[in-house]
């Protein structure tokens, strides 16, 4: 199968309407996802990119019924990961001799992960590579979000091949960003930032900017995954941008684990509390112990201050609690507001432990907390519903 670009370019990629689960199990996609490569037939024919290596054979038939492979002259490998480059070993097989392009830190990837040692090119920001009457023009985009990423850009047809920037996991047979359904794009585009590319926002600011500098019009963005970007590709540059600069709404997210459900109880009057004091703000509350991990990252991404409950168990919190809070350590968030709640029976150490790693992952926390003994009584609960009404001015 392949799809018409633009010009003398197509997608020779696969649709995987079944992945539900990426990068092992850490993201989740329910959507499916695209493993998107490109075939360019200039005077010289480049591919770029292959796909994930379970459908490696299938790639490898596919696109010899396109061309016959040993006319392609030059293997482009933006990015090493498997779900990029898993192909390569079998496409590699038929065509040994193929130059392959890439960064120095994509040669050790590609070395480390497939230990062959093909003819590889190592490329560098503003290197070409001649076509015939066009270019590729290659652009480095270290942690991007690996450290041998990069892009490349087309001249002629002004088509940037962005790798992982600017893509979403959404399976479509349309595979172009006005075919789809709008709201689905857009919300698959945020998660897939918020989830992979929130740690590295300052770089993404500064690639985009750095890209933007070499006043290289750009008419069409191909990604690595989801949809191809051919009508108005700024509007996914300009929301990059604005993601990449501290994002945040006018939402508070409220996420929690429970055991008997006093926490729960907790969350609940809490959220009560904040629509009392400020009927602006947006409040949403998930149960992390039941809820999509990545889908509430998502909610975490656009909020202003989360407000994170367990409760006590063995001096600690609950896995799922734990888990979270790892998760949120790692992807970095910045001048976002945070606040910990949680029930106890007799110890009550959750609280404390929650504010310790809300501060360790870059959280401002507003106040020492609230724990309540046991499930909340009516009284309890008013106190979770006046905390609530505090914490709508304090986030």
């Amino acid at each position: 199968m392949n799809i018409p670009v633009k010009n003398n370019v197509c997608w020779v990629g696969k649709i995987d309407w079944d992945l539900r689960k990426f990068h092992g199990n850490e993201l989740s996609t329910h959507r499916g996802s695209t493993y998107n490569s490109y075939l360019i037939r200039e005077e010289k024919v480049a591919l770029i990119d292959t796909v994930w290596g379970p459908f490696a054979k299938e790639f490898v038939k596919n696109l010899s019924s396109e061309i016959d492979l040993k006319k392609i002259d030059y293997v482009i490998a933006n990015h090493g990961e498997t779900d990029h480059s898993g192909a390569l070993p079998e496409l590699m097989r038929l065509i040994p001799d193929a130059p392959v392009y890439c960064t120095a830190n994509g040669v050790k990837s590609l070395k480390g992960q497939y230990h062959e040692d093909w003819d590889f090119k190592v490329v560098k920001t503003g290197d070409r590579l001649n076509l015939g009457n066009k270019e590729l023009v290659f652009i480095e985009a270290p942690m991007l979000h690996w450290p041998d990423s990069m892009f490349c850009y087309l001249t002629g047809d002004n088509i940037l091949f962005s790798n992982d920037a600017f893509g979403e996991h959404l399976a479509s047979e349309f595979m172009f960003n006005d075919l789809v359904d709008q709201s689905e794009l857009m919300f698959e585009a945020l998660k897939y930032y918020a989830n992979i590319l929130t740690p590295f926002s300052a770089l993404v600011e500064k690639k985009i900017k750095d890209v933007l500098a070499l006043n290289l019009p750009v008419d069409m963005i191909c990604t690595s995954h989801g949809v191809i970007w051919r009508k108005n590709p700024k509007q996914i540059i300009e929301t990059y941008l604005k993601w990449a600069n501290k994002y945040k709404e006018n939402q508070i997210t409220i996420m929690y684990d429970t055991m008997w459900s006093g926490t729960r109880v907790m969350a609940e009057w809490i959220a009560k509390g904040i629509t009392q004091a400020d009927k602006s703000v947006t409040v949403k509350i998930f149960n992390i112990g039941t809820s999509d991990k990545n889908d509430v990252i998502t909610e975490v991404f656009k909020s202003k201050g989360i407000i994170f409950g367990s409760p006590t168990i063995n001096k600690g919190v609950l896995t799922a609690a734990a888990s979270m809070l790892d998760e949120l350590r790692g992807l970095g968030f910045k001048d976002k507001k945070a606040a910990a709640f949680g029930c106890y029976g007799w110890s009550g150490e959750s609280v404390q432990i929650i504010n310790d790693h809300l501060k360790a992952a870059g959280f401002s926390v507003v106040d020492d907390g609230l724990k309540l003994l046991w499930n909340p009584d009516d009284a309890g609960r008013k106190t979770c519903f006046e905390y609530g009404k505090s914490l709508a001015g304090k986030l």
